[in-house]
């Protein structure tokens, strides 16, 4: 792997990350959006990341060890998903969304997860930053080397 390919690598992670902290901000705003029905009602959402293996040099993509000897070459967003878990009812007969039992129901969205989640992507985000700085520097000392 080249110095050259730690940019791709963090370039990735970093958009990864940003993804990540839309999906956080997105679930954090729906936090106390409430319905009368449960298939109306937001659900939290989260990102599904994968690793990107390198492609191998050589034409022997037959073998069975390929995938043991690839390395990684950057993380990748598959998707996003609804978390399936079970939503919040509340007894609220005075709500203007109450159904006819009086109930309201409430995001899966639990504020205070979120906010790790998001202190965690933001560092993330942060260690993918100090990485493509560190790549740039040692670039530059390689530049200079023959001076």
């Amino acid at each position: 792997m080249s110095l050259a390919n730690v940019f791709s690598i963090a370039g990735s992670g970093m958009s990864a990350q940003s993804t990540r902290l839309n999906t956080i901000s997105s679930n954090i705003a729906n936090a106390e959006s409430v319905s009368s029905s449960t298939d109306q009602t937001y659900r939290a959402r989260h990102p599904v990341f994968a690793t990107v293996f390198q492609q191998s040099q050589s034409g022997d993509r037959g073998s069975l060890f390929a995938e043991q000897n690839q390395a990684g070459s950057g993380v990748e967003v598959l998707g996003v998903v609804e978390d399936q878990s079970s939503l919040t009812p509340r007894y609220e007969p005075n709500h203007p969304a109450a159904n006819g039992d009086g109930y309201v129901y409430y995001p899966n969205v639990n504020v205070v997860e979120e906010m790790a989640d998001m202190i965690s992507a933001s560092r993330a985000f942060q260690t993918n930053v100090e990485m493509m700085n560190t790549a740039k520097q040692m670039l530059q000392k390689v530049l200079t080397l023959g001076q």
